[in-house]
């Protein structure tokens, strides 16, 4: 049965709508890029700066309870942050691989993976594969504040301190460009070595200031390192609230040009359509007039 015009013009119709909604949503995303874009640029020289003075405090101070290394690992917090709507591209999808690649690899090793949720995406992902969840976070995707990481920073701290974790990773995207994203797992307990103050080579070479410490250095030590735990937490909800800004106007720009691909094939679907009508019609007409004729 051949496509009747007024159908195709039906669906041209739908596909502009759909079409308007993705443009919208795609102008956006671009508008917030920015904004996040400097917030999390804002954010770096502290997160550096506080692991600096972490490390010159490591080298001077005795062992912390957020700098001990626990042996042997059982039990690995896996903090995963995902957005709390979709319709951004594979970024959901890839850090959630991402993260399931090491929760697996711990699990070969005889470990606990215990899952800390931070977004609606995620815990729905978790919970439809029936992986139960330690703790579970919303609404802080879009515009992440610091009171939100250290919410998520306070039970991570205090499972780790008491025992409950030996080993804390953190999933999320890190923010490369508006074009580039990268879905990462990083150790933030205990605090890496390479931030807590171990020597390498290329330091022991140079010569280093003599700084002198008031309070002690342990206490400023145990003071510092739930901050940096915060920090980082922070900063990579910031990572990840830009790369899904970026990865939405990616995929919202995409939807666009394929509905203005489909709204062109239609419309030349709908002039074949028409023009077959046409001519049907005036092959009824002739037909209807030699019949005429004929009795005539």
């Amino acid at each position: 049965m051949a496509e009747k015009a007024r159908d195709i013009r039906r669906r041209i119709k739908t596909v502009e709508s759909t079409k308007k909604i993705t443009n919208a949503m795609q102008l956006i995303a671009a508008s917030r890029i920015a904004k996040a874009q400097a917030r999390t640029e804002r954010a770096r020289p502290f997160a550096r700066a506080i692991g600096e003075m972490i490390s010159m405090l490591a080298s001077e101070a005795k062992s912390s309870p957020l700098l001990a290394e626990r042996d042997p690992i059982t039990n690995v917090g896996l903090i995963v942050l995902t957005g709390d709507r979709g319709l951004a591209g594979a970024y959901n999808s890839n850090v959630l691989r991402e993260a399931q690649r090491v929760a697996e690899r711990h699990r070969q090793a005889g470990r606990t993976a215990l899952v800390t949720s931070v977004g609606r995406k995620g815990a729905n992902f978790f919970k439809f594969r029936q992986i139960p969840l330690q703790a579970g976070f919303s609404g802080m995707s879009d515009k992440p504040t610091y009171e939100d990481a250290k919410t998520i920073a306070k039970d991570i701290i205090e499972a780790y301190v008491s025992g409950e974790l030996d080993l804390v990773m953190l999933a999320y995207t890190e923010f490369l460009s508006p074009a580039v994203q990268r879905a990462t797992v990083k150790q933030i307990l205990p605090v890496p070595k390479a931030e807590s103050g171990e020597k390498t080579e290329s330091s022991s070479d140079n010569p280093s200031a003599v700084f002198e410490f008031e309070p002690e250095p342990e206490q400023l030590l145990d003071a510092l390192l739930p901050r940096y735990v915060e920090v980082k937490i922070y900063g990579s909800l910031l990572e990840s609230s830009t790369s899904e800004h970026a990865s939405r106007m990616r995929a919202m720009k995409s939807a666009t040009d394929k509905a203005e691909e489909l709204i062109k094939s239609y419309q030349l679907r709908a002039n074949k359509a028409r023009q077959a009508e046409i001519t049907n019609e005036i092959a009824d007409i002739v037909g209807a007039t030699e019949a005429l004729s004929g009795k005539k």
